[in-house]
């Protein structure tokens, strides 16, 4: 099959054309995956905050149980079981209600490095050292309302 040399050269351009076109598909290509990339980059940024948070909201839900779990203990105890067994056991949960609030502030000042553009605000930070300087004072006066009594 002979070819002209005008029908080669228009051949020639048309491939070249395509190649153009698949370029220029290419790039806009790459283009958007980078986008799409740095999108998935943020929402998993807000991921990790949002567990973080989490994990903060499970300690402060277990140091509430278990601060609750000491005041009853020791209610539920006087009468029925020797009194130093209410007491003690409603001190180790109290104590550990304190463990659990200090775990909890210091998890979440320390969890993870500030991450830049989140799409959801965090909790202040601010917030979190008095709501709990609070709730250990608590536990501490439920500690000696156990003794006291």
């Amino acid at each position: 099959m002979d070819e002209t040399p005008t029908t080669a050269t228009r051949r020639l351009k048309q491939q070249g054309a395509e190649i153009n076109r698949s370029a220029r598909a290419v790039e806009k290509g790459v283009g958007e995956l980078t986008v799409e990339a740095d999108r998935r980059t943020v929402l998993a940024a807000d991921r990790t905050l949002l567990a973080a948070e989490r994990t903060y909201a499970a300690w402060m839900r277990t140091a509430l149980a278990a601060l609750a779990g000491g005041i009853g203990a020791t209610a539920l105890a006087k009468g029925v079981l020797p009194e130093w067994v209410g007491k003690i056991s409603g001190s180790v949960l109290v104590i550990f209600a304190a463990f659990c609030l200090f775990a909890a502030v210091w998890r979440e000042l320390r969890g993870i490095a500030q991450l830049k553009h989140h799409d959801i605000r965090p909790v202040p930070k601010a917030l979190l050292i008095p709501i709990n300087f609070f709730l250990l004072l608590v536990a501490l006066a439920a500690l000696v309302g156990i003794w006291s009594s």
